[in-house]
């Protein structure tokens, strides 16, 4: 009985934990667009393949996977990103 509890928890986490993510996306797209978009260095390249990756993973409904690979971007170029609280 206490592993079906954890289980529930562990999935009612994961289904209200997507759509919190859903949102993120788009905002570190935008953050993105606004550090690499006047930019044309191999940096500059390799994050705006990462940011094509990142809106894939997020149309597919990964979203938490789409915010790393949005990190992974920003790394690439030397930024932080704002996440959302």
């Amino acid at each position: 009985m206490r592993l079906l509890s954890i289980a529930t928890a562990i999935a009612l986490v994961g289904i209200c934990g997507g759509p919190a993510l859903a949102g993120e996306c788009p905002k570190l797209q935008g953050q993105m667009e606004r550090q690499v978009n006047n930019r044309l260095d191999s940096a500059a390249y390799t994050a705006r393949e990462n940011m094509n990756q990142a809106a894939a993973l997020h149309k597919s409904g990964k979203h938490p996977e789409s915010v790393a690979k949005y990190d992974e971007a920003a790394k690439a170029v030397g930024v932080k990103l704002e996440h959302k609280k």
